[in-house]
C-alpha cells in the first residue's frame, strides 16, 4: 500500500524529534502499521536544518501552518507547536478537513479536549495524544487499554521532570530551591518562566487528562487543585527524610463515592515506597485497579525522542485504523503477522552481562591470585572485591567480586575452575547484574 502522508507543525524539540524516529525507523514502523509513514508537508517558522538528522526526507517546509492542515494530499496532522492558540484553531481546522490529529499539547487536550473530542467523533477521524502525558511513558495507553478491565481507584504521579529534579537536588545535597531553580534553568529543564513547571500548572494539565480517561469523566482542568514546590525549604526536606519520607510533587486523583479528588501538591511518601525513590527530571505514573492492584509506570517524561516515541506511537495506531482490513487493527504479536521476522533466539550462553559471584576461600596466601588468574583467562575483568574478616576458628573466608560484563559461556568456565580448586569450599554463588537505564 502507498505510505501514508502526514502534516508536522513545528520543528522544535519534539517535532525534531519525530523525524528523526520517523526516518530512522521508517521499516521497523512500517512493519508495525502495515504502511509506510513519511512527512509530506511540514510547517515552522524557525529551525535548525543541520541539527535534525532525516529532515531532507520531508517533502516541502514552509511557514503557514494551515497550508499544512488544508493540503489535500495530507491524511494526519500532527500538531508539536504548543500552547492554546493557534493550536487549538489548527487542530479544529484539521478536524474538519476530515483529517486526523495527533498532539503532545497536555494545554490544548485539558482545556479544550472536550471540544475537540466532540468534533473529532463528529466528523469520524482520531485525535491521539499519548505523548501529551509523561513523554516517552505509555501510561494512556495502559489505561485506555492494558487496564481496560479495571475499576480505577486511584492515580499518583510524578509528572512534571523539572519539580523531581529541584526537589531530589535539594534532598540529596542539602541545596536551596533558588539555587537549584536556577541550574535547572541554564540545564534546559525549566523555562525561563518557570511558573508552569514549579507551581504545578503543567502537572495539573497532565493530571486532568489522566483522570478523565480512569474515571470516565469530561475534562475539567479548572477544578483541579494545584500547589507548587517554591515554598519548600531544605530543611522541610532534611526533616522529611529524618521521619522516614521523601518529599515528591504528585499529582492525585482518586475516586471516592462522594466524588472525585484531582489535586497537585507537595506530598511526603514514606521512602520505601517505589514512586518516592523516582529521581532527577524522571516521571513515574502509580495506577491502582481494582482487579490488578497497584502497577508502576516509569521513564522518561520529556525530551526530543522519548516525546517522539509516543507520538508515533500514536501515528501508528492511526494508520492501522486507516483501512478496513483487519489485518491492519493491532496485531496479536504487535507485528503484522507477515512481517513477524525470522530472528533466533540466543542461547543462555551467548548472553552477556555483569556478574555479582560470592564463594567461600581458603584464608591463605596465594587463594586471591589463583582465582584472579582464571577469571583473566577468561577474559574475565574484575570490577570490585571484598573479602571479609574470618571468625574466630574458621579457615575460609567469603570472597565477594563484581565483574564487568562477560558473556555467560566464558563465566561458566570460569566457575568450574574456580570450583574445582582445593582452596574454594562448596558452589561459587553467581547472580547476573544489568545496569538498566533508568
Amino acid at each position: 500500500m502507498e505510505p501514508v502522508k502526514i502534516g508536522l507543525l513545528g520543528l522544535g524539540t519534539v517535532g525534531s524529534g519525530t523525524v528523526i524516529v520517523l526516518t530512522r525507523n521508517a521499516r521497523e514502523i512500517a512493519r508495525r502499521a502495515g504502511r509506510g509513514i513519511v512527512i509530506a508537508h511540514a510547517a515552522a517558522r524557525e529551525f535548525n536544518r543541520d541539527a535534525i538528522p532525516g529532515i531532507e526526507a520531508i517533502g516541502r517546509i514552509g511557514e503557514d501552518a494551515f497550508a499544512v492542515v488544508d493540503d489535500p494530499e495530507i491524511e494526519i496532522v500532527v500538531e508539536l507547536i504548543g500552547g492554546y492558540s493557534p493550536a487549538k484553531e489548527l487542530v479544529l481546522r484539521a478536524i474538519a478537513n476530515g483529517k486526523h490529529v495527533v498532539t503532545a499539547n497536555k494545554a490544548l487536550i485539558a482545556r479544550h479536549g472536550n471540544e475537540i473530542f466532540a468534533a473529532a467523533r463528529e466528523r469520524g477521524v482520531m485525535v491521539g495524544f499519548e505523548a501529551a502525558v509523561a513523554g516517552g511513558i505509555p501510561i494512556i495507553k495502559a489505561l485506555r487499554e492494558g487496564l481496560a478491565a479495571n475499576h480505577i481507584e486511584w492515580i499518583a504521579g510524578i509528572i512534571n521532570g523539572t519539580g523531581n529534579f529541584i526537589l531530589t537536588e535539594m534532598r540529596d545535597k542539602g541545596r536551596d530551591f533558588a539555587d537549584v531553580l536556577a541550574e535547572a534553568q541554564a540545564r534546559g529543564y525549566a523555562e525561563a518562566d518557570p511558573t508552569f513547571d514549579v507551581e504545578g500548572i503543567d502537572a495539573a494539565h497532565k493530571l486532568t487528562i489522566l483522570a478523565s480517561l480512569a474515571f470516565g469523566i469530561p475534562l475539567q482542568f479548572t477544578h483541579c487543585f494545584t500547589e507548587g514546590i517554591s515554598r519548600i525549604e531544605a530543611q522541610d526536606v532534611a526533616y522529611a527524610e529524618q521521619l522516614g519520607y521523601r518529599i515528591k510533587h504528585l499529582g492525585i486523583a482518586r475516586r471516592l463515592p462522594e466524588g472525585i479528588e484531582l489535586r497537585v501538591h507537595p506530598t511526603l511518601i514514606p521512602h520505601r515506597r517505589l514512586i518516592a525513590n523516582v529521581d532527577g527530571v524522571m516521571n513515574a505514573v502509580l495506577v491502582k485497579g481494582d482487579a490488578v492492584g497497584p502497577t508502576l509506570y516509569y521513564g522518561a517524561g520529556a525530551g526530543s525522542l522519548p516525546t517522539a516515541s509516543s507520538v508515533v506511537a500514536d501515528l501508528v495506531d492511526v494508520v492501522r485504523t486507516l483501512t478496513t482490513d483487519p489485518s491492519n487493527r493491532v496485531p496479536h504479536l504487535a507485528f503484522q503477522p507477515d512481517e513477524l521476522a525470522d530472528t533466533p533466539i540466543l542461547s543462555m550462553d551467548q548472553v552477556e552481562t555483569a556478574y555479582y559471584l560470592r564463594m567461600m576461600a581458603r584464608d591463605e596466601p596465594g587463594v586471591m591470585a589463583r582465582i584472579a588468574s582464571i577469571l583473566g583467562e577468561q577474559g574475565i575483568s574484575i570490577e570490585a572485591i571484598q573479602q571479609k574478616e574470618p571468625g574466630e576458628g574458621d579457615t575460609h573466608v567469603p570472597l565477594v567480586m563484581l565483574t564487568h560484563r562477560v558473556r555467560e559461556g566464558q563465566m561458566n568456565q570460569a566457575i568450574a575452575q574456580i570450583e574445582a580448586l582445593g582452596s574454594v569450599q562448596g558452589a561459587v554463588m553467581r547472580i547476573r547484574m544489568e545496569n538498566l537505564a533508568g
